[in-house]
């Protein structure tokens, strides 16, 4: 397949691509938000489409600056956390990165689904550009390190 580069500028469009972003991962999952509140991480959809790749092998991890969106509205989410705890890892940021507005989802490090402030829903999602995802990888790897654990099955604090 081509690259394919579509930039996005409402709430079903950044649903749509996310979900498109979900269903072409295979091995990594890597996910940014402030708080991943309109992510639909709760919805049956969202869940089979993750279950469906952490059954196969996949690695899915998480950074956001708070969890109390998860915890009060994606029960499903706890309950995929819970089945496949061994293969999700969520992490929380630390104080100095709380500063951070955007919103990505990289899926085995070939697709992108970004919004380029947290509060908005412009963004673009980019299919198979390996090219086009060097510094959002670089920038994960960087909030990931400076980040500390989170939301675990048996306990909140995402």
């Amino acid at each position: 397949m081509d690259r394919l580069v579509i930039p996005f500028t409402t709430r079903a469009e950044f649903q749509q691509h996310l979900a498109s972003c979900l269903a072409r991962a295979g091995q990594t999952l890597q996910m940014f938000d402030p708080d991943f509140a309109i992510w639909e991480l709760g919805s049956a959809a969202t869940d089979a489409q993750l279950r469906r790749f952490l059954h196969a092998g996949g690695r899915l991890q998480m950074v956001g600056h708070d969890g109390r969106a998860v915890e009060r509205d994606a029960p499903r989410f706890l309950r995929l956390l819970k089945d496949y705890g061994h293969l999700i890892e969520v992490r929380r940021t630390s104080q100095q990165l709380r500063q951070l507005t955007d919103s990505f989802c990289i899926a085995d490090q070939r697709d992108i689904v970004r919004r380029f402030h947290s509060d908005h829903f412009r963004g673009e999602a980019v299919f198979d550009g390996p090219n086009d995802l060097q510094t959002s990888l670089e920038r994960f790897l960087t909030i990931w390190i400076e980040s500390g654990p989170g939301l675990y099955a048996n306990s909140t604090g995402l």
